[in-house]
C-alpha cells in the first residue's frame, strides 16, 4: 500500500494511465475486429476501407506506447495480405 505522498501520487498516476491505455487498446481491437469481420464476409472493398481506417489507429497505439512497433507491423502485414487475397 502507498504510504508516502509521492507513492500515493504515483499510484494515482498509474491508475489513470492504465485507464487511458485500456481505452486505447480497446479502440485498436475494435478497428481490427471490423477488418476481420469484413474479411470473413468476403467483401474486399469494405475490408480495404476498414484496413485503411485501422492502420493509423494501430500506429497511434505504437506512438503512445500501448503496442510494440513490431507487433503493429506484423498485424498490418498479415491483415493486408489477407485483404489482398480476397481479390
Amino acid at each position: 500500500m502507498a504510504n508516502s505522498p509521492q507513492s500515493k501520487k504515483r499510484a494515482k498516476q498509474n491508475e489513470a494511465r492504465f485507464a487511458v491505455n485500456k481505452m486505447r487498446r480497446s479502440r485498436i481491437r475494435t478497428f481490427l475486429r471490423s477488418v476481420e469481420e469484413a474479411i470473413a464476409a468476403g467483401d474486399q472493398t469494405a475490408a480495404a476501407a476498414a484496413l485503411k481506417a485501422a492502420q493509423p489507429e494501430l500506429m497511434r497505439g505504437v506512438s503512445k506506447g500501448v503496442v510494440h512497433k513490431n507487433t503493429a507491423a506484423r498485424k498490418m502485414s498479415r491483415l493486408s495480405s489477407r485483404v489482398k487475397a480476397l481479390a
